[in-house]
């Protein structure tokens, strides 16, 4: 088992895609423009088709050594062998996915727009947390909203931090400037005509030369 790697930089997430070598080819566009972590999420999928392309991911994603994160099954991460689960305020809890998964593995906690919940979940062995959302997000048009200040205040923790919704590169910006370690994007980069070229914009805006 390989040691748990920091997050940071463009952390992609999939989009609901039913088509398996299409989301693929696109997955892999986001790969070679420099996303430094996969998350696969599909909620329109079965779970038939969730455990097909999440192994398909897996073998993708350590072609380019990205580290793959499911999202909310610590069952699927576990049978695929994923670097990790990302956990929801209703997904099994930090200390199920440690059981299952192990040590070595990677868990994110979805932290929302609060900065207890990221404190607990930072203090109970989360490798990361995430917060959002920054912008109206057409994914989650009901999400709760987080401000820039949140970011500034969670410095103080020990773990790195997400950010979450509705991020496009122009935006993602003064999120990365406030101490968020990665973006964390669906639309703004799957959506996009070319993908490559999004994950490479998204990927300069952790650049020293950017930051500087």
């Amino acid at each position: 088992m390989s040691p748990i790697r920091a997050i940071s930089g463009l952390y992609a997430v999939t989009p609901d895609c039913h088509d398996t070598e299409a989301l693929l080819r696109r997955v892999r566009c986001a790969l070679e423009g420099g996303a430094s972590v996969l998350q696969y999420r599909n909620k329109a999928a079965d779970d038939r088709l969730r455990l097909v392309q999440a192994r398909a991911l897996r073998e993708l994603t350590q072609t380019f050594d990205v580290p793959l994160i499911i999202n909310d099954d610590v069952q699927l991460a576990a049978r695929v062998e994923a670097d990790g689960v990302h956990l929801g305020e209703a997904d099994a809890s930090l200390e199920t996915a440690r059981k299952v998964l192990g040590k070595d593995k990677i868990v994110g906690v979805s932290c929302y727009n609060q900065l207890s919940l990221a404190r607990e979940a930072a203090g109970t062995g989360a490798d990361y947390v995430a917060f959002g959302a920054f912008f109206p997000s057409s994914v989650k048009p009901g999400a709760v909203s987080a401000g820039v200040d949140l970011l500034r205040q969670a410095r103080e923790l020990a773990v790195p931090m997400v950010a979450i919704g509705g991020i496009s590169p122009a935006k993602g910006a003064v999120l990365v400037q406030a101490g968020a370690d990665a973006l964390a994007v669906i639309s703004a980069l799957f959506n996009a005509i070319d993908i490559r070229a999004t994950a490479q914009e998204f990927s300069k805006l952790f650049s020293r030369d950017f930051a500087s």
